[in-house]
């Protein structure tokens, strides 16, 4: 009886430590604070978040932080012309959408890194050849500056022009996983199909996450 009672123990401490270890981690930088409750000193957590911001789709709508609330959502940068690093990024990408397309808890928010090249009519035509639709797929563009400083001090890529890369631009092949809460949950190599795998594979943890709240 000791035995089993041990092993039933076991098991359970087993499936606890899983279920704990499957949770997606926070990226970014936290700021510990400590206050006092029922006289104990308790440490409060707060974590990276995405800023609030307010851009353009391919629809002529605008699309803001609101906008996915209570979504779930991927998001990375890049630029119609690009000459690189975005076609194998928007085919990989293509793959995330036609597998989460139909989750309304789940959204993509592609920005524009070119917004004098990449106008609502340009993002629309790339989008429609795309077969990508707007209510999941959101295609941004806006203030060039704002769109730099969002993808280096919220999103943690890069993102700026180089006149010595080809195209003028630089940014980073990221595809970046958000939760609810508007923190980073997962940073994968969009150019990379083990990574975008890996990506897919770890979509339904986070809706899961909050599907048990």
């Amino acid at each position: 009886m000791k035995a089993l009672l041990f092993s039933l123990a076991t098991l359970l401490l087993t499936l606890g430590c899983s279920e704990k270890e499957s949770r997606l981690p926070i990226i970014g930088h936290k700021q510990v604070d400590f206050k006092t409750v029922d006289g104990k000193q308790v440490a409060d957590t707060t974590f990276h978040t995405i800023a609030d911001f307010s851009f353009i789709n391919q629809d002529s709508a605008i699309v803001t932080q609101e906008t996915l609330a209570n979504k779930v959502y991927v998001s990375d940068f890049f630029f119609t012309s690009c000459p690189t690093i975005c076609p194998i990024m928007s085919a990989q990408m293509l793959r995330v959408y036609e597998t989460y397309q139909n989750n309304p808890n789940f959204a993509i928010l592609s920005h524009s890194i070119d917004p004098e090249h990449d106008s609502v009519a340009v993002l629309k035509d790339y989008a429609e050849r795309l077969g990508a639709s707007s209510e999941k797929w959101h295609f941004v563009t806006g203030n060039k500056d704002s769109i730099f400083n969002i993808g280096q001090t919220s999103y943690l890529v890069r993102a700026q022009e180089d006149q010595f890369e080809p195209g003028g631009y630089i940014h980073s092949g990221a595809f970046i996983l958000v939760d609810q809460e508007r923190r980073i949950r997962g940073l994968y190599d969009g150019t990379k199909a083990d990574e975008v795998d890996r990506l897919i594979n770890d979509i339904p943890k986070l809706l899961k996450e909050y599907a048990n709240e």
